[in-house]
Protein backbone atom coordinates (compact mmCIF):
# COMPACT_ATOMS: atom_id res chain seq x y z
CA UNK A 1 0.00 0.00 0.00
CA UNK A 2 1.34 3.48 -0.86
CA UNK A 3 0.40 6.94 0.33
CA UNK A 4 -2.13 8.92 -1.72
CA UNK A 5 0.10 11.15 -3.92
CA UNK A 6 -2.78 13.47 -4.93
CA UNK A 7 -3.13 14.90 -1.42
CA UNK A 8 -1.43 18.11 -0.37
CA UNK A 9 1.17 17.87 2.43
CA UNK A 10 -1.18 18.62 5.33
CA UNK A 11 -3.90 16.30 4.04
CA UNK A 12 -1.30 13.60 3.47
CA UNK A 13 -0.14 13.84 7.07
CA UNK A 14 -3.73 13.69 8.33
CA UNK A 15 -4.33 10.71 6.04
CA UNK A 16 -1.43 8.80 7.61
CA UNK A 17 -1.79 9.71 11.29
CA UNK A 18 -3.64 7.17 13.38
CA UNK A 19 -2.93 4.24 11.05
CA UNK A 20 -0.83 1.29 12.20
CA UNK A 21 -0.33 -0.45 8.85
CA UNK A 22 2.12 1.95 7.24
CA UNK A 23 5.35 1.02 5.48
CA UNK A 24 8.31 3.11 4.36
CA UNK A 25 6.64 3.46 0.95
CA UNK A 26 3.67 5.22 2.54
CA UNK A 27 5.83 7.95 4.06
CA UNK A 28 8.11 8.51 1.07
CA UNK A 29 6.28 11.70 0.01
CA UNK A 30 6.28 13.41 3.40
CA UNK A 31 8.01 16.82 3.45
CA UNK A 32 11.74 16.64 4.17
CA UNK A 33 11.54 19.25 6.95
CA UNK A 34 8.90 17.29 8.88
CA UNK A 35 10.30 15.68 12.02
CA UNK A 36 8.87 12.19 12.17
CA UNK A 37 9.63 8.51 12.67
CA UNK A 38 7.86 5.37 11.54
CA UNK A 39 7.55 2.98 14.48
CA UNK A 40 5.84 -0.38 14.08
CA UNK A 41 3.78 0.93 11.19
CA UNK A 42 2.67 4.13 12.93
CA UNK A 43 3.68 7.65 11.96
CA UNK A 44 5.03 9.49 15.01
CA UNK A 45 5.50 13.26 14.81
CA UNK A 46 8.00 14.91 17.15
CA UNK A 47 8.56 18.56 18.09
CA UNK A 48 11.86 20.04 16.96
CA UNK A 49 14.56 19.61 19.58
CA UNK A 50 15.56 22.39 21.95
CA UNK A 51 18.76 24.28 21.08
CA UNK A 52 20.66 22.72 23.99
CA UNK A 53 19.65 19.26 22.73
CA UNK A 54 20.97 20.14 19.28
CA UNK A 55 24.18 21.51 20.78
CA UNK A 56 24.83 18.18 22.50
CA UNK A 57 24.18 16.39 19.23
CA UNK A 58 26.86 18.46 17.53
CA UNK A 59 29.28 17.92 20.44
CA UNK A 60 28.80 14.15 20.24
CA UNK A 61 29.18 14.22 16.45
CA UNK A 62 32.33 16.31 16.77
CA UNK A 63 33.86 13.90 19.26
CA UNK A 64 33.18 10.95 16.97
CA UNK A 65 34.52 12.85 13.97
CA UNK A 66 37.85 13.78 15.58
CA UNK A 67 39.52 10.46 14.72
CA UNK A 68 36.99 9.27 12.14
CA UNK A 69 38.49 7.14 9.33
CA UNK A 70 38.09 8.53 5.83
CA UNK A 71 35.57 5.87 4.82
CA UNK A 72 32.96 6.93 7.42
CA UNK A 73 30.87 10.04 7.97
CA UNK A 74 28.72 11.35 10.80
CA UNK A 75 25.26 12.80 10.36
CA UNK A 76 22.72 14.39 12.68
CA UNK A 77 19.09 13.19 12.56
CA UNK A 78 19.70 10.99 9.54
CA UNK A 79 16.83 8.64 8.66
CA UNK A 80 17.61 4.95 9.06
CA UNK A 81 15.34 2.25 7.67
CA UNK A 82 15.37 -0.67 10.08
CA UNK A 83 12.75 -2.64 8.13
CA UNK A 84 9.59 -2.00 6.10
CA UNK A 85 7.64 -0.79 9.15
CA UNK A 86 10.32 1.12 11.03
CA UNK A 87 12.27 4.21 10.02
CA UNK A 88 14.00 6.02 12.89
CA UNK A 89 16.00 9.23 13.11
CA UNK A 90 18.61 8.94 15.86
CA UNK A 91 20.20 12.17 17.04
CA UNK A 92 23.61 11.09 15.70
CA UNK A 93 24.39 8.32 13.23
CA UNK A 94 27.73 6.99 12.02
CA UNK A 95 27.50 5.86 8.39
CA UNK A 96 29.81 3.96 6.08
CA UNK A 97 30.82 6.04 3.08
CA UNK A 98 29.25 3.57 0.65
CA UNK A 99 25.82 4.77 1.86
CA UNK A 100 26.61 8.49 1.52
CA UNK A 101 24.31 8.98 -1.48
CA UNK A 102 21.18 7.29 -0.13
CA UNK A 103 18.52 8.10 2.46
CA UNK A 104 17.26 6.44 4.49
CA UNK A 105 20.37 4.39 5.18
CA UNK A 106 20.24 0.68 6.02
CA UNK A 107 21.42 -0.96 9.27
CA UNK A 108 24.35 -2.75 7.63
CA UNK A 109 25.92 0.63 6.88
CA UNK A 110 25.55 1.92 10.47
CA UNK A 111 28.13 0.90 13.12
CA UNK A 112 26.87 3.38 15.75
CA UNK A 113 23.75 5.33 16.67
CA UNK A 114 23.41 7.84 19.48
CA UNK A 115 20.18 8.98 21.09
CA UNK A 116 20.09 12.08 23.30
CA UNK A 117 17.38 11.79 25.92
CA UNK A 118 14.54 14.32 25.96
CA UNK A 119 11.49 14.37 28.21
CA UNK A 120 9.36 12.90 25.42
CA UNK A 121 11.87 10.19 24.41
CA UNK A 122 13.30 9.03 27.73
CA UNK A 123 11.28 5.78 27.82
CA UNK A 124 11.58 4.81 24.15
CA UNK A 125 15.33 5.56 23.93
CA UNK A 126 16.02 3.17 26.82
CA UNK A 127 13.42 0.59 25.84
CA UNK A 128 11.81 0.20 22.43
CA UNK A 129 14.59 1.82 20.39
CA UNK A 130 17.32 -0.07 22.22
CA UNK A 131 15.61 -3.34 21.28
CA UNK A 132 15.03 -2.29 17.68
CA UNK A 133 18.62 -1.21 17.07
CA UNK A 134 19.82 -4.49 18.56
CA UNK A 135 17.37 -6.54 16.47
CA UNK A 136 18.74 -5.16 13.19
CA UNK A 137 22.34 -5.72 14.29
CA UNK A 138 23.71 -2.21 14.84
CA UNK A 139 26.95 -2.95 16.75
CA UNK A 140 27.07 0.10 19.03
CA UNK A 141 24.36 2.18 20.72
CA UNK A 142 24.95 5.15 23.00
CA UNK A 143 22.50 7.06 25.15
CA UNK A 144 23.41 10.58 26.28
CA UNK A 145 21.21 11.86 29.11
CA UNK A 146 21.19 15.65 29.63
CA UNK A 147 18.22 15.49 32.01
CA UNK A 148 20.26 14.14 34.91
CA UNK A 149 22.05 16.43 37.39
CA UNK A 150 25.24 15.73 35.44
CA UNK A 151 25.12 14.69 31.78
CA UNK A 152 25.72 10.97 31.49
CA UNK A 153 26.69 8.67 28.65
CA UNK A 154 25.79 4.98 28.51
CA UNK A 155 27.57 2.74 26.00
CA UNK A 156 26.03 -0.50 24.75
CA UNK A 157 27.69 -3.07 22.50
CA UNK A 158 25.89 -5.86 20.67
CA UNK A 159 26.60 -9.29 22.11
CA UNK A 160 26.80 -12.59 20.24
CA UNK A 161 23.25 -13.29 21.43
CA UNK A 162 21.92 -10.23 19.59
CA UNK A 163 21.27 -8.33 22.82
CA UNK A 164 23.01 -5.12 23.86
CA UNK A 165 25.43 -5.39 26.76
CA UNK A 166 26.09 -2.24 28.80
CA UNK A 167 29.82 -1.55 28.82
CA UNK A 168 29.82 1.65 30.85
CA UNK A 169 27.76 4.50 32.21
CA UNK A 170 29.56 7.62 33.37
CA UNK A 171 29.32 11.37 33.92
CA UNK A 172 33.11 11.81 33.80
CA UNK A 173 35.45 12.64 30.94
CA UNK A 174 35.88 9.29 29.23
CA UNK A 175 37.71 7.83 26.25
CA UNK A 176 36.11 4.78 24.65
CA UNK A 177 37.67 2.48 22.05
CA UNK A 178 34.59 1.46 20.05
CA UNK A 179 34.19 1.93 17.13
CA UNK A 180 37.54 3.76 17.55
CA UNK A 181 39.10 6.03 20.15
CA UNK A 182 36.54 8.71 21.05
CA UNK A 183 36.72 11.14 23.96
CA UNK A 184 33.50 12.47 25.50
CA UNK A 185 34.05 15.48 27.76
CA UNK A 186 30.86 15.08 29.77
CA UNK A 187 31.78 17.51 32.60
CA UNK A 188 32.43 20.24 30.02
CA UNK A 189 29.08 19.55 28.37
CA UNK A 190 27.36 19.68 31.76
CA UNK A 191 28.97 23.04 32.45
CA UNK A 192 27.79 24.50 29.14
CA UNK A 193 24.28 23.14 29.69
CA UNK A 194 24.14 24.76 33.12
CA UNK A 195 25.50 28.07 31.81
CA UNK A 196 22.81 28.21 29.15
CA UNK A 197 20.19 27.13 31.67
CA UNK A 198 21.14 30.03 33.95
CA UNK A 199 20.84 32.63 31.18
CA UNK A 200 17.75 31.21 29.48
CA UNK A 201 14.56 33.27 29.64
CA UNK A 202 11.33 31.49 30.53
CA UNK A 203 8.74 31.31 27.77
CA UNK A 204 6.21 34.11 27.80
Amino acid sequence: MTAAPHLNEQDLIEHLLGRDDLTVDDIADLPEDLRYELIDGRLVLSPFALPIHQLLGFRVAGAIDEHCPDDYLINVEQAGQLDRRNELRPDVMLIHGSAALRSPVLPGDVPLVVEIISWSSRKSDRGRKLKKYAYVGIPNYWIVDPLAERITSTQFVLGSDGIYQKLLQTDERVTVDRPWEITLDLPSWTGRRDEFGAMARPDN
